[in-house]
């Protein structure tokens, strides 16, 4: 059986579909890259955001139109909430919920088309089992994904994910500590910590993010690790001190903040206002000068209103950031924020995203201008042929390129960067390559 696979969303999605990948390896079949013929085809979803719910509909129509006579399974956080939704697109075969997503190859006997889509979906009352997953995260398979964190108790009132995911649960701290050794074995060069609101972590005997950083710091395993997002309120003193002495965590923080507005904030959910969140982004440029924060932000929430996005845009200008993700608000079915009144306008809405879109570019290229003249490690990720360079990232995610041979063995490279091109910076290897 030939079967290809298409993620939708988070690095968590992608580092679960590799574990079912993975499943079906183990059974014997062939896995081809989505877009080609094949017997089946498994699609995990992404509910984020109205344009992830169209992006799935849009994926599913794909398979059928390559594949007219392929098993379409269909699973993930859109597959939870919207199941009678997904299982009236043609082609579909069976839905899979938040439950079932790893037990496909189990519930399908065989993987023919139905007369009729099935559907596994459960409410996700009660607790819920942990599942691991880890996943290569680049094509020069350099960087993985370690999931060690699922699900969210978070009220916020625009996001539908906890009904999509279900509450937190965490990796055993046990068997977390086996998988850094085991991965100190591997030959990849950097790990993404990763999970749905990976600062909850708490597992069964109390440990807690906290802990998780003072185990790999302690451990010193040959990797470089980096925290792929943290809430602002999760991200303490003291894992910034660790990380500010570390020579294995990235100098990179991924912080969420949504509004600059404290009363936007207040109708969101949140669990900070702006002073905290200020806080921890001069808490972190105070012991680690060079470190890169990005931000995400949500534009048109409902009641946002001139003088809320005003404070927003004020707020982000002041900020010692690095980089934006700015996302258009969109009601979720089944959030507070749904039947909230006062939408903003959709043009209104899509005017602010690119102010904050422009806003992110002028930071990023600040960001690198002050980190020219410096020394970074750089892990080699791509090469072009035709101009003879090297893409990778630094430790504090600078997107940097070098010139250097195909055949080199590269792993870490010390790089002086020397100027900004385009998107990225150019700089000299300067020292012995490791």
């Amino acid at each position: 059986m030939k079967v290809s696979f298409y993620n939708l969303g988070c690095k968590v999605n992608f580092a679960e579909l590799s574990q079912i990948q993975k499943q079906f390896e183990q059974l014997g079949a062939e896995i081809v890259e989505f877009g080609e013929p094949c017997d089946t085809v498994i699609i995990n979803t992404c509910t984020v955001t109205a344009m992830a719910d169209a992006d799935c509909r849009k994926i599913i129509r794909r398979a059928q139109r390559i594949s007219p006579n392929a098993f379409i399974a269909v699973t993930g956080c859109l597959a939870q909430t919207k199941p009678e939704e997904i299982a009236k697109i043609s082609g579909v075969d069976a839905i899979f919920g938040t439950k079932y997503k790893f037990d496909i190859p189990i519930l399908i006997e065989k993987f023919e088309k139905f007369s009729k889509p099935k559907i596994f979906v459960s409410p996700l009352d009660g607790e819920l089992p942990y599942h691991s997953a880890i996943s290569v995260d680049n094509e020069s398979r350099t960087r993985v994904v370690l999931k060690i964190q699922d699900g969210c108790d978070y009220p916020c009132t625009y996001c539908i994910i906890p009904k999509a995911r279900g509450k937190s649960r965490s990796m055993p701290f046990d068997a977390l500590k086996e998988k850094i050794l085991e991965l100190d074995k591997s030959e990849y060069e950097e790990i993404v910590i990763s999970g749905i609101n990976v600062g909850e972590y708490k597992d069964k005997s109390g440990k807690t993010f906290v802990d998780v950083v003072r185990l790999i710091e302690e451990i010193q395993p040959k990797q470089r690790y980096r925290i792929s997002s943290i809430e602002p309120n999760k991200l303490t003193k003291e894992i910034i001190d660790i990380i500010s002495k570390s020579k294995i965590f990235c100098p990179h923080f991924h912080i969420p903040l949504q509004s600059g507005s404290d009363e936007i904030l207040k109708s969101m959910r949140r669990r900070y206002n702006r002073a905290k969140y200020q806080n921890v982004v001069y808490e972190i440029k105070e012991k680690i000068p060079n470190a890169c924060i990005g931000v995400d932000v949500i534009t048109g929430f409902p009641g946002e209103d001139d003088l809320h996005f005003e404070e927003t845009l004020t707020f982000l200008e002041s900020l010692p950031i690095s980089y934006l993700h700015v996302f258009t608000y969109s009601d979720r079915p089944g959030t507070i924020a749904s039947g909230f009144a006062e939408k903003v306008p959709h043009e209104v809405k899509k005017e602010r995203t690119r102010m904050l879109r422009k806003l992110s570019e002028l930071k990023r290229r600040l960001f690198y201008e002050q980190n020219l003249g410096s020394v970074f490690t750089v892990i080699p990720e791509e090469y072009n042929s035709v101009n003879g360079r090297w893409k990778g990232w630094t430790e504090n995610y600078i997107r940097c390129e070098f010139e250097g041979s195909n055949e080199s063995n590269y792993k870490r490279v010390p790089v002086f960067l020397q100027s900004i091109q385009g998107d990225s910076c150019f700089g000299k290897v300067v020292d012995k390559v490791s």
